[in-house]
């Protein structure tokens, strides 16, 4: 086993170790999560955060231009020239003073995390840098992922480019076009399954298992260690400063997992003194983790969770045949794979859990929209949560708020189309699934005929 990184499970009563070159996932004594633990006394980790922004001005070296290696001692587990990289987190943190009378903050303090800058378009890219130089040093040669659409779009352009097979297992009517385009695009093999994502992700683990493939979805703890990144450079874009809030859509809790997970190791290393609270935000219809957290009360309690609880749960939305539904696709999920260690995280950001209707998520979009940057339904959720919370008076107007918006506006044009065109959206059947009547703020187009005057006077100037 390496001295320097090896594989852990999360629950402390355990504590079952295997090696770094491991690809099962899964605790061997207690089938639960495993994280990536490091012997930190034997990596040259910088004593200051700013030491890692040297390296921006290095950007003809390979690593150095990424947004994920470039912070590489906070995530040592492969030899440099393993590590993959497609140019991701190449994004931006935007203060955004047109979003602050919506959400009713202060202007200087809301920022925007925008991931969608990635080269699939979404923040799944900078876990894949982790995945794949994993399954590098094990010599994968087939990859595999269950999908709601981001996933199977950066899997299949990282496995292209890697010269490596991707399967992508997706659910019926479950994946927007503008990402199921690029899985087909980039050369993916494409399952579409009767079900929906946890149908989906029940079988792609079955058959990774029995032929061998290698998982590339959160349940791989070397993707989670990628997307501490964003975070990393969430601190960057704000000179190192911690913000007072994290605000993250919710739905398989990769995210929200691994940005715990990244500020309880730069606590530990002194490289930060204090951390932010999290605030997750779930879909109305899609609102696994706000059930359990918000109102059966369910804590990380040190590795010691409710496994009961747990159980009652899923056995009861199972008897109930009670199915996630939103038009936030990529936050469509049932049953989260991170739950545990979204719990953690939770428990180290002293985090809460919310839930915004997808006529707020729609709104919030559009509103993002309008402030210069596009996002796919899922990012706005963020923003949506926000204006939530600062309704409830649970986040102050003065304090510092970072949302991530975690995917481009192309991901899912329909939506964005359907919303600024349609009159009525409660009278289609896809909106009326969900509770969406209306378009508050839509900006339809003016229908005008071949007249010069009658199309001067619409321009209305």
């Amino acid at each position: 086993m390496s001295e320097v990184a090896w594989q852990e499970c999360i629950n402390p009563t355990c504590g079952a170790r295997v090696d770094i070159q491991d690809q099962t996932f899964a605790c061997p004594k207690c089938t639960g999560l495993m994280d990536i633990s490091y012997q930190w006394k034997l990596i040259p980790v910088p004593r200051r955060m700013k030491a890692f922004a040297r390296r921006w001005a290095q950007r003809n070296e390979r690593l150095n231009f990424s947004g994920v290696w470039r912070f590489r001692e906070l995530l040592k587990f492969a030899p440099e020239q393993d590590m993959v990289s497609l140019g991701e987190g190449q994004t931006i943190l935007q203060n955004s003073r047109a979003l602050a009378d919506y959400v009713d903050i202060e202007p200087p303090n809301i920022f925007l995390q925008y991931e969608g800058l990635n080269p699939s378009g979404s923040f799944k890219d900078n876990g894949m840098a982790g995945a794949f130089t994993h399954a590098r040093m094990v010599g994968a040669k087939t990859v595999a992922c269950a999908s709601t659409g981001n996933t199977s779009a950066a899997v299949a352009m990282f496995a292209s480019a890697a010269g490596m097979q991707a399967v992508a297992f997706i659910g019926s009517g479950k994946i927007a076009y503008g990402k199921l385009a690029q899985a087909l695009d980039y050369g993916a093999r494409t399952i579409q399954i009767e079900g929906d994502f946890d149908v989906c992700m029940r079988r792609v683990q079955q058959v990774a298992e029995r032929l061998g493939l290698y998982m590339m979805n959160s349940i791989n703890p070397f993707r989670l260690e990628g997307q501490k990144a964003i975070m990393y450079r969430v601190l960057e874009g704000l000179n190192w400063q911690v913000p007072d809030w994290i605000v993250v859509p919710g739905g398989n809790l990769g995210n929200s997992s691994a940005f715990g997970k990244a500020f309880m190791e730069l606590q530990k290393l002194k490289l930060i003194e204090r951390v932010p609270r999290m605030a997750i935000i779930n879909a109305a219809g899609a609102d696994t983790l706000y059930r359990l957290v918000e109102q059966e009360k369910m804590k990380w309690n040190d590795g010691r969770c409710d496994p009961e609880l747990e159980k009652k749960f899923f056995e009861q939305m199972d008897s109930e045949r009670r199915s996630a539904k939103t038009l936030a696709s990529a936050i469509e999920i049932n049953r989260p794979v991170n739950l545990r260690k979204c719990l953690r995280a939770l428990d180290v950001c002293s985090g809460l859990v919310r839930t915004v209707t997808d006529e707020e998520i729609l709104d919030a979009k559009a509103m993002v929209g309008r402030s210069g940057l596009g996002c796919e339904p899922a990012s706005a959720a963020s923003v949506a949560g926000l204006r939530k919370l600062r309704a409830e008076a649970v986040i102050g107007k003065n304090e510092r708020v970072v949302c991530i918006l975690t995917g481009h506006a192309l991901k899912d044009p329909n939506v964005t189309v359907d919303y600024h065109t349609e009159v009525n959206l409660g009278q289609i059947e896809k909106y009326q699934r969900v509770g969406v009547k209306r378009a508050n703020l839509a900006n339809r187009p003016v229908v005008v005929p071949d007249d010069l005057d009658k199309i001067i006077e619409a321009v209305g100037l």
